[in-house]
């Protein structure tokens, strides 16, 4: 076995494989730019290599730089993490000839299965049905419309060494064929160093399902199960489960044979994935393969229990699997939500900043993964209580204090829940949504909790246009029916009777708070008014509405805590809670809500107050995000038309097409391409 493994990667994948490590007695080299110099990942390995300025493609993708932290470093074995250079066969060939082992796949499977253009013709070869397409390198913009109307719309445009929505683009005409070929080829150059561009025909309400493969070099190969990833936003996974709630156990067998199959066709060893779309018959055809560990792996470790990080280090060091497919089971249900820094209010786009608070919630282990402790006491770490009838497991790479980059992936965190059966699994996960605190940048929790609450998503009948089709005007947060509002109303009526108690004892000027403080208030919240009345014990309060409804509220929240832990007639309510004047900043199941708490004449008078009105941005063009100008289509003077591409940002790897909302005439351009702006910046300015 390896005394010293090198993270080829950062982030929450790079913290993920030293914890493995850790726990199976191996050293750890983690490597890092100018950006990550504090990053959590560079803390917790045992030792840190510099390699370079922020940007990837001057850092953590040049493989020269790479091989110099291996020599410095001593290290015997490189996990490449997924993304960067985990699918470069040029970087397995590197450490072959540097005398290092790949935590991962033989060149030669990399070669035949992770250039997509290629797996694709090996498949097909294989008498795999694949998805009509273009396998063929791609010139110009020009080729790609040709192309594009042979295959007829809408067609995928898909960089062959793409990974994670990267370089990925859906194009429904020729304009978009155009647009998506140059802006697709952009981002496959500078988040992989490979612009090749292939196009296929993209199959309209599918489900996106794939396979675990786990194979080593003796011959051996299992598949683990399936993962659901049909919750995308612009091709990128956001929601995973495991199982599928689609699939039955034949289709199972028989898309988990082909997956073993296709992996020991290219003599594949070490951990893949085999990805499948699914329509409604379940006929499957074969996407690709990713011969890499998966963002999404955990919650295939916690329906089986098996650590695939350590799987994969065990074959790279020349062991036998000791698991065959017989003792493979699934138990449970595992349910994996994406942490962004993107803001969902402004159509997802990318948020960069400091982290002034991050407090994910508890982890607990329970299930197949309670056994394996892959987490030990290394924080964030899970509390192994086996009393547990569910866990939550939270993968990051950030921490309270620390930055969130422009040049690196918007994803913080990978939030699990494991339990028995799908339904707690997903209540477990609202809960967990709920008591995560995330300040300082915008972030994607409010979307995840609707998504959660969504009438498809709990019944399983969801596709890979789930988003686009429920959420078609982007994300204006949650409505709350009247009962979850009657919950909160309570809820926020006994705290704020709890901190104007504690306000009248510090202004010590009476003896009787309580008597000063109260009990009929009015509580406004979503443009709904519940008049009630608050009657407190030592045991909690009981609020009781003008209809006669009562709820009784108990808590050990005090002032000032920005988690409020209650119970509300017996089931439990997690709500973010922050001080704002006359009440609460509440934020649950998604909704985030100002909950204010008068008394009746302070209720009364504040109708009569005049509502502010925002600032009118009508005639302007502003950053929707932190980030650089790529180009700017227009100029001074210019009439555009509704839906017309005005400029070019690039963010977080990916370019933004900013377009008219309007016919207008353009007065002002204040950016042009090279600039960087920070969200809300003027770009240009309209007559």
């Amino acid at each position: 076995m390896f005394n010293k493994i090198l993270i080829a990667n950062r982030g929450e994948i790079a913290c993920r494989v030293i914890k493995t490590a850790r726990k199976m007695g191996i050293g750890t080299v983690a490597i890092y730019s100018d950006a990550d110099r504090n990053a959590l990942h560079v803390s917790m390995a045992d030792e840190a290599v510099h390699i370079g300025p922020p940007p990837a493609n001057q850092s953590y993708i040049v493989i020269d730089k790479v091989m110099d932290a291996i020599r410095q470093s001593g290290a015997q074995a490189v996990h490449p993490g997924y993304g960067f250079l985990s699918e470069n066969a040029k970087f397995a060939e590197a450490l072959e000839a540097e005398g290092v082992a790949f935590v991962g796949p033989p060149k030669g499977a990399i070669e035949s299965m992770g250039d997509k253009i290629t797996s694709k013709k090996i498949a097909q070869e294989a008498g795999v049905s694949t998805v009509p397409g273009y396998m063929g390198l791609i010139e110009d913009a020009d080729e790609a419309v040709r192309i594009s109307n042979e295959i007829g719309y809408p067609v995928m445009i898909k960089a062959s060494a793409g990974g994670g929505g990267k370089g990925m683009r859906i194009a429904w005409n020729d304009e978009e064929a155009r647009e998506g070929f140059q802006s697709s080829k952009n981002e496959a150059a500078n988040s992989f160093g490979d612009d090749r561009i292939f196009i296929e025909k993209f199959v309209t309400q599918p489900r996106h399902i794939e396979i675990q493969v786990l194979c080593d070099s003796h011959g051996n190969g299992i598949y683990l199960g399936e993962r659901e990833c049909s919750i995308q936003r612009r091709n990128q996974k956001v929601v995973e489960e495991a199982p599928s709630p689609f699939l039955d156990p034949e289709t199972r067998r028989a898309m988990g044979e082909q997956a073993v199959a296709l992996a020991k066709a290219v003599d594949y060893a070490s951990a893949g994935t085999v990805e499948f779309i699914v329509d409604g018959d379940k006929n499957f055809y074969f996407l690709e393969m990713n011969t890499r560990l998966q963002v999404e792996h955990p919650v295939t470790e916690l329906i089986t229990g098996v650590d695939l990080v350590e799987q994969m280090i065990r074959v790279a060091a020349g062991e036998k699997l000791s698991i065959t497919q017989d003792d493979v089971t699934l138990t449970g249900w595992a349910i994996e939500n994406r942490l962004y820094a993107e803001d969902p209010y402004r159509n997802f786009l990318p948020s960069i900043g400091r982290l002034t608070r991050y407090r994910p919630p508890q982890e607990v282990a329970a299930g197949p993964m309670a056994e394996a402790r892959t987490w030990p006491d290394i924080e964030p770490g899970w509390l192994l209580t086996r009393e547990q009838d569910a866990a939550v497991r939270n993968d990051t790479g950030v921490y309270e204090g620390g930055e969130i980059s422009m040049y690196y992936d918007p994803m913080i965190a990978k939030l699990c829940t494991w339990a028995p059966t799908r339904e707690q699994a997903i209540e477990a996960m609202r809960v967990a949504l709920d008591s995560f605190e995330v300040e300082g940048i915008g972030h994607n929790l409010p979307f995840l909790s609707a998504v959660m609450d969504h009438p498809k998503f709990v019944s399983g009948d969801m596709t890979t246009a789930f988003i686009a089709e429920e959420y078609p005007d982007g994300f204006d947060g949650v409505i709350l029916p009247e009962g979850d509002l009657r919950r909160i109303a309570a809820s926020c009526a006994a705290m704020h009777r709890v901190a104007e108690i504690r306000r009248t004892r510090v202004s010590g000027r009476m003896d009787n708070h309580e008597r000063k403080v109260g009990k009929r208030w009015n509580v406004a919240l979503q443009g709904q008014e519940f008049d009630v009345s608050v009657e407190a014990d030592k045991q909690g309060a009981t609020v009781e509405f003008a209809d006669g409804e009562a709820l009784r509220v108990a808590s050990d929240w005090t002032p000032g805590d920005q988690l409020a832990e209650l119970d509300v007639d017996g089931s439990p309510l997690v709500m973010k809670a922050d001080k704002i004047s006359g009440g609460f900043r509440i934020r649950n199941r998604g909704a985030d809500l100002k909950v204010h708490v008068r008394r009746p004449r302070q209720a009364e008078l504040a109708k009569l107050m005049p509502e502010k009105l925002p600032p009118d941005t009508s005639k302007m063009l502003l950053c929707p995000m932190p980030g650089l100008i790529v180009k700017v289509d227009v100029e001074v003077g210019q009439e555009v038309q509704e839906g017309q591409a005005l400029c070019t940002v690039e963010a977080m790897k990916m370019e933004n097409i900013l377009r008219a909302e309007k016919k207008g005439v353009v007065a002002k351009i204040n950016a042009g391409p090279g600039d960087s702006l920070a969200v809300d910046d003027v770009i240009m300015e309209f007559e």
